[in-house]
């Protein structure tokens, strides 16, 4: 210093040992001045380099703009009028030290960079500069300081430099102030035109750091909930367009890499490279790189001795993503070297406290500087998170999108190994993970970084002693690792059980109806309630190992100080543990604490990241479908289509599904083929759309395709988008269509016309119906050639003559165009142009139908074998037309005649629920939905088509809680665990935080031993007593979790055990207005949350509240004072909370309603990826999946930044207290002694983190209570009559005759609809046989449900053997009646299992039943025997056997009265005649009220009823019904029983 200054006083005691402290000139000049210089200098190449790679287009000049520029050459100016100055002083002969030259030249040269800079950025359209925004407030802050010194001097030796200096300081402040305003963005940037852009784009320096401009939302989700439209739209570059492409690119790079490798080694095996076969890409679209076939790959492994290399989906990501994630990381490293600052300050803070005669200002330069590495840390940490969460977000978008590409091309064989589900397990689970382990990555390095560093500062302090305490931490990492192995095994389990439950209920709500109608409820209940047994037993095992690890997590940090102050002190007489050293030892062992929790956290995450990782490089390097093995450009023909010498597979290993085909179709012709079932029909379609493997041969189609699968794919959406799939939409055009495909009167009973929305795979339709909607998005195509893959067998005869004839036929709508017809049916034949027969995957015969039939080949065989079902097609069809007046009967009678109804079907009958007042009008016709509901219509007119909107959406909307939770929820769920031991649990969290503060008062008084010089006498009195205490609070936590854990599980068993028995006791209305995914839902999700997320939330909440009051506690009993600070701080915390909650929750709310449309538009897309490819929209289907993946982003983003947003202001609270608690130790420094200073500081350190904690878990609580709300809700709806009524009860053989009676007896399906019985009176006698038969909604059914109270009289009464049905109990009148119901309900279990679930009889009746319901030899056969398992619904046998074991069940019960609903259509007449030829023997003395469709069931029974419109309108025996010349008699016309 002395050559460069000059003068040189020794400075140290002028600046440290005064009142007013002060720096040397030439420290001021020198190091003060170069510090900003050197900063900006080292930081520059780096900027520019990132300026010229990141241009947003160029800013305008605006004011601020020029104000910065002059004033940064205004700056350079005065920095160089020094300089000049000091050469005219040269020039005089006074000769100033050097310093005088270098600082000004420095400064002005830095000066003219930032101005440059300045500018340059503008035209890279940055709007804020951090860069800069740095540089000046460093500026600011190093000329404060010989600012102050100017004032404190008392006469101005340089007047010149004086003014530079003051002109210097002020322009410098200028500079900062206008650097904290933001520029305009960029000219032509999207910002612009976005009509909600999020402001994080436009946001300043300042803004960004402490996410200030998220605060703008935070107010509006506190003002009203916030809805999806409020939220920003994503930032540009974390768009799926953006992100998913740049993987892709990396994607095929690797995979490009790969495939030379692997033909450069192959190159090296073969001399001649073989032609290409097969129809293959190789996985990721290497263009046809991969085209050797699989035979030469394996020669080619076996020689090798060595697997190609896969192509690394992790290099993939890594470049992708890589660069970004590093930035975070630095953000990291710079925290875990900031967090070791704070214990050394405090052990400066606890050492200038013991001293006497020192300046004060110390003390507040220390508690300053405190709170200083505090905030600076907090910022750095929140910008560390903010980039590991957003390349985690980035990561989940490009996954799913990479995902969602392949799926639509994957080849077949590749479909085969993995389903629909595992595919979306892949986007949900496996992105999910990889999302989550983001976050900790760099904890992988940066907990043995803090580790390192910790024990270090560890070994200064305390010496050896340390490794005491790092063993304690080591042994505890085995255990906490074992209870997180065994808990693991246990989750598992729970998952098992729980899936087994879940599983079980969906099948008892699916059989709801059955088990009311046989009164199976309890033996149904008593199977949930064991599985819940199970289940909470193993939630009982985890209980008590969370309580082991809670409590080792709690006491680790206790334990480890414990051992090393123990091991310090014992070691040696000399050691002296004064407060310097405990109190900055203990604040290390809790930095400690995190890395080591952390670590092993991390490890499990990686490898199950891991697993993921190889999962979903798996699927994408699956094999894709070849786009040229159909060539599609073949011009100068007269074919449309032509196959030579074709042979197809559907897998490369499985034998060829086609051989030998040759088919060349004639442009404009109608081609039908035809064969056996499983003869290659469908897969000849397959092959002309690219679907198979091509082995060998030629496949052209000349021009655009339409394509109607077999099993009609439709898209949830309305049945307009159906139909247009992607087309603009022509209302003329349309009509046609819609007229063409006989979906007109459809569309009129549908409750919103063609704007119904339909649910998933179409339910709310019947089968025909489908497979027109899809007949008529082909027709609406206006395609060249038409593929049809067998569409007239799901809808009825007269149907498909329509269809017929008005679409596919030589007449039709798509004449003149190519088609082919797949068909069974073989009426229109003669009709096409021609026929081709295939027979096991050849084409044995082609030509048209006359030649054929005269070959008298395959073809006249088919027509023989086929012949006899058609006639009974046609009968049946005559006997549905039996009202052909009616519009509605006539083929939109939704169920009675499309035969086959799917199981779905059921789920959804509820589109009833509108009734349309229009009374009087006499063409009324009610649409029946399978006996659960009827719905008035009249015939709608055109004007009726635009109904009200508001009916269009099939069900009341689930009610979406909105705003905060009721306290009412929290005292239910109180109630639950139970009101005593609630408070019970609250004290024993309050003792164990009494021990810990114990614990640690004990601590500071022993140290305070030190000052007085009495450490040696009561050493092992100071170490007991700390010891005893810790223990206790550690066992107190440990019986306090345990205590919590018990109180929760008994909730959750009461919960569910009220939701059950409420479900099973609800009436059936109930079942029939709500869909059962909602039941299901409260039994799954939200009794899971109940289970298993309550109890862990409502455990941290406790714990961060008691720990957050108990630090205020000791701060306030340490410097009283300090209480002042509390009041404004708590208010600042809540409020910050209240803004927090509010739109936090409300976020994760629409963040959960937006995932499931990107799962379930996903699994739509896999089922119907042929139809997507037939009708090339592929690339629109991948938009439609990437906005909706930007859409559930929309609202993970702002959830992300709300954390963030939160941490900020808490950790800004946090760092408040420590500033305060330093402060009012530094001013009460003469009445504290060392101990409650280290004592209340290193508490105040530590709150920061659980204050933040508090927030999250209060949120997380309001989240998860609601699953309460939830279950309470759907435990108190409205219940069915008591199952048993003990002063009522029949006699045990009730009733002994069988007599019925209805008298007066009138029914409605609920409240406000019409009766649907009026004023019915008959009686029956014992034994009387009973056909009833009527038109659709003539209420058939509901007489059926009557008798069984599933509906409660509206008038009059139904009397059995004298007994009243409506006083008795509902079991009591259930079990004495016996149905054999419409469709046939099985459950998943065994057979006798079903056939008996209350084990009543024994196995020689159960084989009886079976002997007479003819299944004795099929279940002889299996082995298994009666125990043979049924799967869900019963879908391992088949209909009909379904339909023989409920007859099984009813030859079981025999009971005096036996209710028949005829199966609608007809299932296979031999199955029918069975269950009638039993009926007659069997049941011969029983009373039978059979429901008939076929009336040649009933033609011999006693007495037949023919009801209309719920009257009676005739009955007698059949035989003067038909001589009476009524209804009876027309129906029976019809069906050819009468002349």
């Amino acid at each position: 210093f002395r050559k460069t200054c000059g003068v040189m006083s020794w400075w140290y005691n002028q600046t440290f040992h005064t009142d007013r402290p002060d720096l040397p000139e030439c420290f001021q000049l020198s190091v003060l001045s170069w510090l900003p210089c050197i900063y900006l200098w080292a930081v520059c190449p780096i900027y520019l380099f990132y300026l010229q790679r990141n241009n947003r287009g160029y800013i305008m000049m605006s004011i601020v703009n020029r104000f910065k520029t002059v004033f940064g050459l205004a700056l350079w100016i005065v920095c160089w009028a020094d300089l000049f100055y000091t050469f005219h002083e040269t020039q005089q002969g006074h000769s100033q030290p050097p310093i005088f030259f270098v600082t000004p030249l420095v400064l002005g040269m830095t000066m003219l960079l930032a101005t440059f800079l300045i500018q340059f950025e503008r035209l890279r359209g940055v709007q804020s500069s951090g860069v800069l925004f740095i540089f000046w407030f460093l500026s600011v802050l190093c000329a404060i300081v010989p600012f102050r010194s100017k004032i404190l001097q008392s006469e101005v030796p340089d007047k010149l430099r004086f003014t530079t200096f003051y002109f210097y300081f002020s322009l410098v402040v200028c500079e900062l102030i206008l650097c904290c305003f933001n520029e305009k963005p960029p000219l032509f940037s999207n910002v612009v035109t976005d009509p909600n852009p999020c402001p994080e784009s436009t946001a300043g320096f300042l803004s960004t750091i402490t996410f200030w401009w998220f605060t703008s939302m935070a107010i509006k989700g506190y003002k009203v909930p916030l809805e999806a439209k409020d939220l920003w739209s994503l930032n540009q570059r974390d768009r799926s367009g953006v992100v998913v492409p740049k993987l892709l690119k990396e994607w095929e790079k690797e995979h490009a890499k790969a495939q030379s490798e692997q033909n450069l080694s192959s190159q090296a095996v073969y001399s001649k490279p073989l032609p290409a076969t097969t129809n293959h890409i190789g996985g990721g679209g290497g263009e046809g790189g991969g085209e050797s076939s699989p035979e030469e790959v394996e020669v080619l492994l076996a020689k090798q001795k060595g697997t190609p290399r896969q192509p690394s989906f992790l290099r993939a990501l890594i470049k992708a993503f890589g660069p970004y994630f590093l930035i975070g990381s630095a953000y990291k490293l710079l925290q875990d070297v900031i967090t070791f600052v704070n214990p050394q300050l405090l052990r400066m803070l606890i050492s200038f406290t013991n001293q006497k005669d020192v300046p004060e200002w110390w003390g507040f330069a220390l508690a300053f500087l405190m709170f200083f590495t505090a905030f600076l840390q907090t910022l750095i940490l929140h910008q560390h998170f903010q980039y590991c969460f957003v390349t985690g977000m980035r990561l989940r978008t490009a996954i799913i999108g990479a995902i969602y590409r392949k799926a639509l091309v994957i080849t077949n064989a590749a479909k085969r190994s993995s389903t629909v589900g595992e595919i979306v397990n892949l986007m949900s689970v496996d992105a999910q993970r990889f999302m989550d382990l983001t976050t900790f990555l760099n904890m992988l390095w940066s907990a043995p970084l803090q580790i390192i560093l910790a024990l270090y500062f560890l070994w200064q302090n305390l010496g050896p002693s340390v490794l005491a305490g790092v063993a304690v931490m080591i042994l505890l990492i085995p255990f906490n690792a074992v209870i997180a192995m065994k808990t693991r095994a246990y989750q598992v389990e729970q998952m098992q059980y729980k899936d087994s439950r879940i599983k079980l209920m969906n099948e008892i709500l699916n059989g709801i109806k059955v088990l009311k109608l046989y009164a199976w409820e309890n033996s149904f209940k008593d199977k949930v309630l064991a599985i819940r047994q199970k289940e909470l037993n193993v939630l009982r095992k985890t209980a008590y190992l969370g309580a082991l690890s809670t409590m080792a997590w709690t006491s680790a940090p206790f334990l480890v100080a414990l051992t090393t102050f123990a091991v310090y002190v014992t070691v040696d007489e000399n050691n002296i543990l004064d407060a310097e050293k405990a109190f900055v030892s203990l604040s290390l062992f809790n930095i400690l604490r995190f890395p080591l929790n952390m670590l092993p956290q991390v490890i499990s995450s990686i490898v199950q990241a891991s697993v993921s990782l190889k999962r979903i490089q798996d699927f994408l390097s699956h094999d894709e479908l070849d786009p040229h093995s159909v060539d599609r450009k073949n011009a100068a023909t007269d074919y449309s289509v032509t196959i030579v010498n074709g042979k197809f597979t559907w897998a490369k290993e499985d034998p060829p599904a086609l051989h030998n085909i040759n088919v060349m179709v004639p442009q404009g012709s109608l081609l039908a083929v035809v064969g056996h079932v499983g003869c290659g029909k469908s897969s000849l379609i397959s092959a002309l759309l690219g679907d198979m493997e091509k082995l060998e041969g030629d496949v052209s189609v000349r021009g655009s395709v339409a394509y109607v699968p077999q099993q009609a794919w439709i898209q949830n959406a309305t049945v307009r988008d159906n139909i247009l799939f992607g087309k603009p939409y022509n209302e003329q055009k349309y009509r046609c269509v819609l007229e063409a495909c006989a979906l007109t009167p459809d569309m009129q009973v549908l409750p919103g016309g063609d704007m119904t929305e339909i649910g998933e795979k179409g339910i709310n339709l019947s089968g025909g119906q489908r497979q027109r909607v899809s007949l008529a998005r082909a027709l609406y195509s206006e395609a060249d050639i038409y593929l049809l893959d067998d569409p007239l067998s799901a809808v009825d005869a007269h149907v498909a003559k329509h269809i017929f004839d008005n679409l596919i036929g030589p007449e039709g709508a798509l004449k003149g165009k190519t088609r082919i017809l797949v068909t069974h049916g073989i009426s229109f034949l003669p009709q096409v142009d021609n026929i081709v027969v295939m027979v096991e995957g050849r084409v044995s015969e082609m030509g048209s139908y006359q030649q054929l039939l005269k070959e008298n080949g395959a073809f006249a065989e088919f027509l023989r074998n086929y012949a006899l079902e058609d006639i009974v097609e046609e009968d049946e069809a005559t006997e549905e037309e039996l009202f052909p007046d009616d519009a509605l009967s006539n083929h939109t009678d939704m169920v009675d005649n499309e035969p086959v109804i799917n199981e779905a079907k059921r789920k959804f009958i509820r589109q009833i629920s509108s009734v349309s007042a229009d009374g009087e009008n006499l063409r009324n016709r009610s649409v029946r939905k399978h006996g659960c509901s009827v719905r008035k219509h009249p015939d709608p007119s055109p004007e009726k088509m635009k109904k009200q909107p508001g009916m269009e959406k099939l069900i009341q909307a689930e009610t979406a809680e909105r705003g905060r939770v009721k306290m009412k929820v929290y005292l239910e769920y109180a109630k639950a665990v139970g009101p005593l031991l609630s408070v019970f649990i609250c004290f024993l969290y309050g003792c164990q935080n009494a021990a810990a503060i114990g614990a640690n008062i004990w601590l500071s008084k022993w140290t305070n031993d030190a000052t007085r010089n009495e450490t040696q006498k009561n050493v092992h009195m100071r170490v007991g007593v700390y010891a005893a205490l810790g223990i206790a609070q550690g066992i107190l936590v440990m019986i306090s979790s345990f205590t919590l854990a018990m109180g929760n599980i008994g909730a959750a068993r009461k919960l569910h055990l009220n939701l059950l028995e409420n479900k099973l006791h609800t009436p059936q209305s109930f079942f029939d207005t709500t869909p059962i995914g909602r039941v299901i839902n409260r039994f799954s999700k939200d009794i899971y949350v109940i289970d298993e997320a309550l109890p862990s939330t409502v455990l941290m909440f406790l714990g961060t509240v008691f720990v957050s009051v108990s630090t205020m506690i000791v701060i306030v009993s340490s410097t009283p004072i300090f209480a002042v600070v509390i009041a404004p701080l708590t208010f600042i915390y809540i409020f910050v909370q209240r803004f927090y909650v509010a739109t936090s929750r409300q976020l994760k709310r629409l963040e959960s309603v937006s995932r499931s449309p990107i799962y379930s538009h996903f699994s739509e897309t896999i089922t119907g990826c042929s139809v997507i490819r037939a009708y090339s929209r592929h690339s629109a289907f991948v938009l439609m999946s990437d906005m909706k993946v930007d859409e559930n982003q929309k609202s993970y983003y702002p959830g992300i930044v709300s954390n963030r947003w939160l941490g900020v202001r808490i950790e800004f609270i946090g760092n408040c207290i420590v500033l305060f608690a330093a402060l009012f130790a530094v001013i009460g420094k003469d009445k504290l002694n060392p101990g409650l200073v280290g004592l209340s500081v290193s508490y105040a350190l530590q709150v920061t983190m659980s204050l933040n904690w508090m927030v999250r878990m209060t949120s997380d609580l309001e989240s998860n209570i609601v699953a309460v709300e939830r279950v309470k809700e759907y435990s108190e709806t409205k219940t069915e009559a008591p199952w048993e009524v003990e002063d009522k009860k029949p006699s045990s053989d009730w009733p002994v005759e069988g007599n019925v009676e209805f008298r007066d007896y009138s029914v409605r399906y609920r409240e406000g609809l019409d009766l649907v019985l009026k004023n019915l009176t008959l009686s029956v006698k014992g034994g009387e046989k009973i056909g009833i038969v009527g038109r659709t909604g003539a209420g058939k059914s509901s007489m059926t449900l009557c008798l069984f109270r599933l509906l409660e009289a509206a008038g009059g009464e139904i009397t059995i053997d004298e007994v009243k049905i409506a006083d008795i109990g509902l079991h009591d009148l259930r079990s004495k009646l016996t149905i054999i119901p419409q469709e046939p309900v099985l459950f998943s279990g065994t057979l006798r299992m079903n056939l008996d679930p209350f084990e009543r009889y024994s196995d020689e009746e159960v084989w009886k039943a079976l002997e007479h319901s003819h299944l004795h030899k099929f279940v002889s056969s299996q082995s298994a025997k009666l125990e043979l398992e049924c799967s869900e619904g019963g879908e391992n046998l088949s209909v009909g056997q379904r339909q023989l074991v409920c007859l099984a069940r009813a030859l079981l019960r025999k009971t005096r009265i036996l209710i028949l609903d005829e199966a609608t259509a007809a299932i296979d007449l031999e199955t029918d005649d069975l269950i009638q030829s039993t009926i007659r023997t069997q049941f011969e003395d029983c009373t039978v009220f059979t429901i008939a469709h076929r009336l040649n069931t009933i033609m011999d029974y006693t007495r037949v009823l023919v009801l209309d419109k719920g009257q009676i309108a005739e009955f007698d025996t059949p035989a003067n019904l038909i001589t009476k010349r009524g209804i009876f008699y027309n129906m029976a016309k019809d069906a050819g029983l009468a002349q």
